[in-house]
């Protein structure tokens, strides 16, 4: 199929400034030609649309998301069989809002190959997927890595059924083992398909804020060593300084959420390897007004680590650190957002601020990171270019040039004005092909609204209501306060 888009302003990630009255020809698939449309070797084309005066990016990309987040008990015992609807259902979100192609960080491996084959085959609509499966070193969602209060409420059977889901070989029995072990059960892993590794810098969960290390320097080494002999991508989950200077040390691709190092800032040394380095940052920012509701309902050692990690952001940018945009975007079901667990969280902030959700969270970023005084055409390369090269997936993503996959968003509004003009998107296109965005997502699951409640509920009153806030992502859950 041939694709002929006309009249746009063009910003197309590799030039320095955006180039007006541009043309572009697509065919099969992929960019054949950028320029002024007299001078395209135009013959026949099946389709032009004319977008003058509208703007063309590359396509948007996540380089942390959760196709599957809402794994909470009810979750997984109403979808058990269905987990790859849930997973489509949120692809077509991600695609709705701009995200050509995302990476799933963790979750259910099989459940995720599944989806991100069908939509690599034409058979489905949704944002091309490359997933990791689970996080090496971490237990699955019914543990104490993750949701800790399920086992001895669910069944053991159903409780180790969805955590092997999730696992697999890849569990917290790695830490007991030598470097040399724990590679060749990796090797064993990535041999089941996956598109990249990640593993545990530091724990996960409350023990202890994330500040414990998860694995010995050798043993991260081995990891990501493995990861590079089958030619994939290493990425660590960190949340300290010392589990960040251990992941660059190791040769990590990328370090997940690297601005979140507890109570203390990375040191200047640590941001000048970062900064000098192949290592992409990817960041956790909020806005200065998510900061401030945050802090009304958050400790004092919350607002100490969450003060950090703003300090973090900048100083990142200041250095000159290839920085990427994420932000854990997952769908999470409106009756979980009711939850006493999640208001009083980053994860309950108001729409217009909260990082995590999956179809607006990456604008809260954008929006954030110029706050915290990132450059225009640095927000852009943050959420394509420097994605698709620390996944090593330039070839083909990430900017606008003939030659590479036709994945673009088309906005209203110029980006390089204001952050708040991602928003504006008037078409997204991928593969080449216009994505009907009415459509989607096609079966609303967990993005479906609440059912109207029973006649009994009016007449009901509740004597306590008791629950547990997430210290820090959707899916960590570990004690009762």
């Amino acid at each position: 199929m041939s694709l002929l888009l006309t009249g746009a302003t063009v910003i197309d990630g590799v030039s320095e400034k955006a180039v007006n009255g541009q043309s572009i020809l697509v065919e099969n698939g992929r960019i054949s030609a950028i320029g002024r449309r007299d001078e395209l070797p135009v013959t026949a084309v099946e389709k032009t649309v004319d977008l003058d005066g509208k703007f063309i990016i590359p396509g948007l990309m996540n380089a942390n998301v959760h196709m599957f987040v809402n794994v909470l008990f009810e979750t997984l015992v109403r979808y058990e069989g269905s987990y790859e609807d849930l997973i489509v259902e949120a692809a077509q979100v991600a695609l709705n809002a701009g995200m050509t192609t995302v990476f799933d960080t963790w979750g259910p491996r099989r459940a995720l190959m599944a989806v991100r084959d069908r939509i690599d085959r034409g058979e489905i609509v949704g944002s091309r997927i490359r997933c990791a499966g689970n996080i090496i070193g971490f237990d699955g969602p019914f543990s104490a890595d993750f949701d800790g209060r399920i086992p001895g409420i669910g069944s053991s059977h159903f409780v180790d059924r969805v955590n092997a889901a999730w696992v697999e070989n890849t569990g917290r029995h790695l830490m007991w083992m030598t470097p040399e072990a724990v590679g060749e059960e990796v090797r064993t892993y990535i041999e089941n398909g996956i598109d990249f590794v990640k593993y545990a810098s530091n724990e996960h969960g409350g023990t202890a804020a994330g500040a414990f290390i998860q694995f010995s320097e050798r043993t991260q080494r081995a990891i990501v060593e493995e990861a590079h002999r089958s030619g994939l991508t290493a990425q660590s989950h960190s949340a300290s300084v010392e589990g960040l200077r251990m992941s660059i040390e190791a040769g990590c691709d990328l370090v997940q959420h690297c601005n979140m190092t507890g109570p203390t800032e990375i040191p200047r040394e640590t941001l000048d390897v970062l900064a000098q380095g192949d290592c992409g940052a990817v960041v956790f920012p909020l806005t200065d007004n998510g900061l401030e509701i945050l802090k009304e309902s958050i400790s004092d050692l919350e607002w100490t680590m969450w003060k950090a990690s703003d300090s973090n952001c900048r100083n990142l940018i200041d250095s000159g650190a290839t920085i990427l945009l994420a932000n854990d975007g997952g769908i999470l079901a409106p009756e979980v957002m009711q939850e006493p667990m999640i208001k009083g969280t980053w994860n309950g902030l108001p729409e217009e601020e909260a990082l995590g959700r999956l179809a607006t969270g990456h604008f809260i970023w954008l929006k954030a990171m110029e706050e915290k005084g990132m450059a225009p055409m640095d927000l852009l390369h943050a959420a394509t270019r420097n994605i698709a090269k620390a996944y090593k997936v330039d070839d083909d993503f990430g900017t606008l040039e003939a030659g590479k996959i036709a994945d673009m968003v088309v906005l209203d509004e110029n980006p390089l004005q204001s952050a708040e003009n991602y928003r504006t998107i008037h078409a997204v296109i991928k593969d080449g092909a216009l994505v009907n965005r009415d459509t989607l997502p096609e079966r609303p699951l967990l993005t479906a609204e609440l059912p109207a409640p029973l006649e009994e509920e009016a007449r009901y009153k509740r004597f306590l209501h008791h629950g547990v806030r997430l210290p820090g992502c959707p899916t960590c859950v570990n004690e009762t306060r």
